[in-house]
């Protein structure tokens, strides 16, 4: 039984002790409008006092009288000492020391003593008075009231015992909060993957405050994506409940705010897609509350119980708790634990919406590059150059013919060899038929040296001639085919490097006078040709520089001068192109005839919209004829 009721029961209340009512109202643990009747209740009673009020001072409407006994009827008219009382509240709060006051009553004459008095007394706080206790007793003498004056007094102090019992009460709550976000915390941080802490998350909070689902989703770019939810290892954004889900933490994060279905009457947010959610799937109070990092909300957290669980401000309370402490590290890891271009994406767009704002960043960011390359495109310059193919082909080349009808024996080279004037042996032909030609072509001569000799002896001078004439043809015939076995060891005519004549295959095979065998060209002796279209051909003069790139040697450069423009066009591949003939500045040792690559002529400075618009407005004239 608490204190009030004890004093509505006259005759108990004249059985207890002052130190029994102060002991009974310490272990008060009602809410504060109760602790207040019955705390004036037990100071009307040990005083005695006729009524009494608890006033405290406000700062533009005047005291505010915040509890009074015995209680008024409802719409009744405030009693006169009340009001007296209100009018002495700031003196005595700004005194600090309880004061006495007399009250005359409507029906006092003027200039009779009063028959009542008020008693104020101050209620300290740490620094200053903060209300005024004001009591009603008859009027006595000194010693009497001085003592009226100690007992209440002394039972005001059990207001500031009742605000320290309800200030550890809320300490206690708070730490109870505390440890189990931090518990939530930890059993979720332990994972050092963003999916993972997500999951652990999600199940540590369903079973902590016994959810039937919970979730969490976060915002990309505009529209919130269901990250992770209770229990379930997989799930497709095409599923109506993820769809809801999805639509009731958007509902919650353009609020900003705690979104509760059913939402309380007090309740000014929007709950419509919370309603919806609870509606379709089944859920009795759907919970969001927007996860905020650096002040702006990243992600929402969506709790589903079932009808007969409400969610009790205590438990909100501890909810938002593990939910401001678990956010940084959640949102850290979905920030870093995606692949890399999602991390310069999202780093970009930061740093963009600093400069141009965070609503439509892509947006501003896009208009402010395409204005700022119209700009660079009208008023910057560049270097027009004219593209071509080309083939690299010798200036000129020594060509290696078969020096006589014959077979060959052996190659020693194949291009892209390099070769030294008259030191490297190219080939070699067979010599075993032109060496029995030479020693048949020897005995014969012999033979006619005979002839001439025994005539010469006999005095036949027309004999001697003849003979003489015939062994000088069988020389002719030896020198000839000595010449050819001289022949026979082909040896590099000039130094360069072969072309072509890759004859190891044709080993034994016939080859006849004037074969070409080799193809030979001077190393420093290459030249470029290229290959422009027609359209192009215009814009190019003798004297341009270039630079070309083979497909061998794609990193490397190498700078040429228009020589010669072929002023014939020849069709290749269905188009007309035009010989450009081009000297190289320069020449690479492993550059070789027959490369191909892409040459580009310096034609001259032009404005980039010029450069990059001049195929499309070359086509519209042609087309339209402008």
């Amino acid at each position: 039984m608490d204190p009030i009721h004890a004093t509505r029961d006259g005759q108990q209340a004249g059985r207890m002790t002052t130190a029994e009512v102060v002991s009974r109202l310490s272990r008060f643990d009602g809410p504060p409008e109760q602790f207040l009747a019955s705390l004036l209740a037990v100071q009307c009673q040990v005083a005695p006092a006729g009524a009494g009020a608890i006033l405290r001072a406000g700062e533009e409407r005047g005291p505010e009288v915040l509890a009074v006994y015995p209680p008024l009827p409802k719409g009744a008219q405030a009693p006169l000492w009340l009001a007296q009382a209100a009018e002495v509240v700031p003196q005595v709060m700004r005194d600090g020391e309880t004061a006495v006051r007399p009250v005359h009553g409507a029906q006092d004459l003027y200039g009779q003593p009063a028959r009542q008095q008020l008693v104020m007394v101050p209620l300290r706080g740490e620094r200053a008075a903060r209300g005024v206790a004001a009591f009603v007793v008859p009027v006595q003498a000194d010693a009497a009231l001085a003592a009226v004056r100690e007992r209440l007094e002394l039972t005001v102090g059990l207001l500031s015992l009742y605000e320290m019992r309800l200030l550890l009460q809320r300490r206690e709550a708070d730490l109870g909060r505390l440890r189990t976000a931090m518990e939530t915390l930890a059993a979720a941080g332990a994972h050092d993957r963003f999916k993972g802490l997500a999951m652990a998350l999600v199940n540590e909070i369903a079973t902590r405050w016994q959810a039937d689902r919970v979730s969490v989703g976060f915002l990309k770019g505009r529209y919130v994506h269901l990250t992770a939810t209770s229990h379930t290892e997989k799930f497709s954004r095409k599923m109506q409940l993820v769809q809801d889900i999805e639509a009731a933490m958007e509902e919650c994060l353009d609020q900003d705010i705690e979104v509760l279905h059913p939402a309380p009457q007090e309740a000014a947010q929007v709950a419509r897609a919370a309603g919806e959610l609870a509606r379709r799937h089944g859920a009795g109070h759907v919970l969001s509350l927007p996860l905020r990092r650096g002040g702006e909300p990243v992600a929402v957290l969506t709790l589903e119980r079932p009808a007969e669980a409400p969610f009790a401000t205590d438990e909100v309370e501890a909810l938002r708790l593990a939910a401001d402490l678990v956010t940084p590290r959640l949102a850290d890891l979905e920030a870093h634990d995606r692949w890399f271009g999602a991390r310069m994406a999202a780093a970009v767009r930061k740093t963009a919406a600093a400069v141009v704002g965070p609503k439509h960043t892509w947006i501003k960011v896009a208009v402010l590059v395409a204005v700022g390359l119209l700009a660079f495109m009208i008023f910057g310059k560049g270097t027009y150059k004219v593209e071509a193919p080309f083939v690299l082909e010798p200036i000129r080349q020594q060509v290696v013919p078969a020096p006589f009808d014959g077979f060959l024996e052996a190659v020693h080279v194949e291009p892209p060899e390099r070769v030294v004037a008259g030191e490297t042996l190219m080939a070699e032909l067979e010599t075993a038929d032109l060496k029995m030609q030479l020693a048949e072509a020897r005995a014969e001569r012999a033979s006619y040296l005979k002839q001439a000799a025994a005539a010469r002896r006999d005095f036949k001078t027309v004999e001697t001639q003849i003979a003489e004439a015939q062994a000088d043809q069988v020389t002719a015939r030896i020198d000839l085919l000595q010449h050819h076995l001289r022949q026979a060891r082909i040896v590099a005519p000039i130094t360069g490097r072969i072309v072509s004549g890759d004859l190891k295959k044709r080993i034994g095979a016939p080859v006849a006078t004037g074969d070409v065998l080799f193809e030979v060209a001077p190393l420093e002796a290459l030249r470029a040709e290229l290959n422009v279209s027609e359209e192009d051909v215009a814009d190019l003069t003798l004297g341009q520089e270039g630079e070309l790139a083979t497909a061998g040697f794609p990193g490397r450069h190498f700078g040429f001068v228009v020589e010669r423009i072929t002023p014939v066009a020849q069709v290749e591949e269905q188009e007309n192109v035009y010989k450009v003939r081009v000297r190289l500045k320069r020449l690479d040792p492993r550059m070789l005839s027959g490369m191909e690559g892409v040459a580009k002529v310096h034609v001259g400075r032009r404005r980039y919209i010029w450069i990059w618009t001049r195929p499309i407005v070359r086509w519209v004239r042609m087309k339209l004829w402008i």
